[in-house]
């Protein structure tokens, strides 16, 4: 049926936002991206699942975050690489925890 008078925008945002899992990639790259490759990584603004593209040029890492039920890492990883960046190594997120000291023996 049709959307009563008034109620059409609350439908289409309640559907837009429905289960999106929001995550993060880090890629470091190597070199400077040529105009080619930043090109094609201005249009990957338009693959859906693709929320946002963030360079930090001395750290030479990308950062992309995506919608992981549109998704997955590996699809993601393999766009970058297709834009022509040369991706180096896909880097952790979070450092792991350092490991925990040994207790000194006793005696």
């Amino acid at each position: 049926m049709f959307p009563t008078p008034g109620t059409w925008g609350t439908q289409i945002r309640s559907l837009y936002h429905r289960g999106m899992t929001q995550l993060e990639a880090l890629y470091r790259y190597d070199g400077h991206p040529t105009e080619t490759a930043m090109f094609a990584l201005g249009n990957l603004r338009e693959v859906y699942g693709i929320r946002r593209l963030r360079f930090d040029r001395t750290a030479r890492t990308l950062r992309v975050e995506y919608d992981a039920t549109r998704l997955n890492a590996a699809t993601v990883t393999k766009l970058m690489r297709e834009t022509g960046l040369e991706i180096t190594e896909v880097l952790p997120l979070a450092t792991p925890a350092p490991p925990a000291a040994e207790p000194a023996p006793a005696g």
